[in-house]
């Protein structure tokens, strides 16, 4: 709970990483203050933050729990031989990165893969709960830390505004100006995606007003189909819309960067076969990336 207290910046969210109440939190750190004689934590209204003493408990606190979190590995290993290994995907990382030969045994185990596929939120607690071993999420640069989990990036990515070929933006010569973005009603995901969300914060950070929502669907393949269906602009992930002839539409002084990551649990060492699977999904996204 120490070691989460000062990963995470606040007891709050190391409560969460635990999965037990803050007053424990305090209780424990409290205890383990009294044991040391020192303070090792600073509290205040933003957080906690280590004091020199707390540091070097930390520092050698965390090498104990990364022993531990080993043989944990190590033991599960045992028990999990030769059992899928599993993936969780959001939907545009789903669409992004899973090909046919992601569901097959792993090079040089017998383990298969079995695939789940919820929104980003969902994929972290199911990570946080220790129901997959290894998740993909879309994530906007510089998003609050989510506990019970380990982000690693993966590859970038940008939310684009596109639209069919036969929409009359599709030979627009000059970029979309801000206010007419603003005013053409679009095709976009459901609020709890990682790309409306990205955009609703980009405008919300540069004090702009919302855009307008012709429809708005949950999954990327049914924004796809919305937008050819009423031939109107749609707000999607770049990677997610690569090979289905749709037109990126430049926009003027607006970018809606994000990344995917991958997502593993805050406690424990990834096994072998996640670390091969991870590399064989980042030769994926090389490939895609560069295609």
């Amino acid at each position: 709970m120490f070691c989460a207290a000062a990963d995470l910046g606040t007891l709050g969210r190391a409560a969460v990483r635990c999965n037990v109440s803050q007053p424990a939190v305090s209780k424990r750190i409290a205890s383990l203050e009294a044991l040391a004689g020192v303070r090792l934590l600073e509290r205040s209204s933003k957080g906690v933050t280590l004091t020199p003493p707390g540091r070097r408990v930390y520092e050698e606190a965390r090498r104990l729990l990364d022993q531990a979190g080993a043989v944990d590995s190590l033991f599960l290993g045992f028990h999990r031989h030769g059992a899928p290994v599993r993936l969780a995907l959001s939907h545009s990382s789903s669409e992004a990165f899973a090909s046919p030969e992601l569901s097959q045994p792993l090079g040089s185990s017998r383990n298969p893969i079995e695939l789940i596929t919820a929104n980003s939120e969902i994929v972290r607690n199911i990570l946080a709960d220790g129901r997959a071993d290894l998740g993909i999420v879309a994530s906007r640069p510089g998003h609050t830390p989510y506990a019970g989990v380990t982000e690693v990036p993966l590859v970038n990515d940008e939310v684009i505004c596109a639209v069919p070929p036969s929409h009359p933006w599709a030979t627009r010569r000059t970029p979309i100006t801000v206010k007419a973005f603003l005013a053409t009603p679009m095709v976009v995901r459901d609020p709890s995606s990682n790309a409306r969300w990205t955009v609703d914060a980009i405008l919300k950070d540069m004090g702009l007003g919302s855009h307008q929502i012709l429809t708005e669907v949950s999954t990327p393949a049914a924004a796809r189909e919305q937008a050819k269906d009423l031939c109107a602009p749609l707000l999607l992930s770049r990677a997610v819309l690569r090979g289905h002839g749709f037109v990126e539409v430049p926009l003027k002084g607006l970018r809606f960067p994000r990344m995917y990551s991958f997502v593993l649990p805050a406690v424990g060492s990834p096994s072998t076969e996640v670390i091969e699977l991870m590399d064989r999904i980042q030769v994926l996204a090389a490939i895609a990336s560069d295609s």
